[in-house]
């Protein structure tokens, strides 16, 4: 095992884990987090390069996995998953091919025609995608693929964010460490320095628990509130106030097929 490999292996079971992943890619190179289910998509295929690429690992076949990607870019594909799989071709090496689709992003994401994520689709686990989340996908896609955005369209994709904001955070009916992170990674990578929120501490749980929480002062803590309120606390140059407890949490959502559950309560892994 490399370096990563040998870090992450003293809390959790490495080999189960890589083992979940790799018997979940298929023969036209896609992923899909059901082993029996032949319906790979783009969402999963993400998350397995990303793994991969987390790992310093090659991923197998990485040619048929680029080929999946590139078929995925269609005019009807939803604004997330195009925008996935931009990044994901751009994690893989293939950022002259990601390129080559740009133009199909422009018809559905485009803000100088105030055209904030046409036919939305989405990825997020909390309820209905939203806007805010395309931006975050496509902002995050241009920079790995090396696609400008000009000064003009940075100024409307700022002040579209900003639409969300909601007190310390960002969100529509209220602020969600989701939304809250996607809206100041977005300000983030475009140039912009808001203003530190303390959303992020608001939805920490120590003593008994452990992880983070959607909403300030809840129950139960998910593992993807506790994955965007980590960065978020990161990109304010802050850390978490009980990291070890947080590190046990993450080491009780590990199944024993390898791949890691949402929440203490729900049982099934996803990627």
């Amino acid at each position: 095992m490399g370096s990563k490999l040998d870090e992450l292996a003293r809390f959790i079971d490495m080999r189960k884990a890589l083992e979940y992943v790799e018997t979940r890619r298929h023969e036209d190179g896609g992923y899909c987090f059901v082993s029996v289910l032949d319906d790979t998509n783009v969402n999963d295929t993400y998350y397995a390069v990303k793994i991969y690429d987390l790992l310093g690992l090659e991923l197998p076949e990485n040619e048929k996995t680029v080929e999946f990607l590139e078929k995925a870019i269609q005019p009807q594909t939803a604004v997330v998953a195009i925008a996935m799989a931009l990044e994901a071709l751009a994690t893989l090496g293939a950022k002259d091919i990601a390129r080559e689709h740009v133009d199909i992003m422009y018809t559905k994401y485009n803000p100088l025609e105030d055209k904030f994520a046409v036919g939305l689709g989405g990825s997020e686990e909390f309820g209905t995608a939203t806007p805010l989340e395309a931006t975050y996908w496509v902002v995050k896609a241009f920079k790995a693929i090396g696609q400008p955005i000009s000064g003009e369209e940075k100024e409307k994709i700022r002040a579209f964010v900003m639409k969300f904001r909601m007190g310390n955070g960002f969100g529509v009916k209220q602020p969600t460490t989701t939304m809250t992170y996607q809206a100041l990674h977005t300000l983030y990578a475009l140039g912009y320095r808001p203003p530190k929120s303390p959303h992020f501490k608001n939805c920490e749980l120590c003593g008994d628990w452990g992880g983070f929480t959607e909403v300030p002062y809840s129950l139960p803590p998910y593992l993807e509130p506790t994955f965007y309120a980590t960065r978020g606390l990161g990109l304010q140059g802050e850390t978490p106030t009980c990291p070890r407890r947080h590190i046990w949490f993450i080491r009780q959502l590990q199944n024993s097929n390898g791949g890691f559950r949402r929440s203490l309560e729900l049982g099934i892994s996803n990627f």
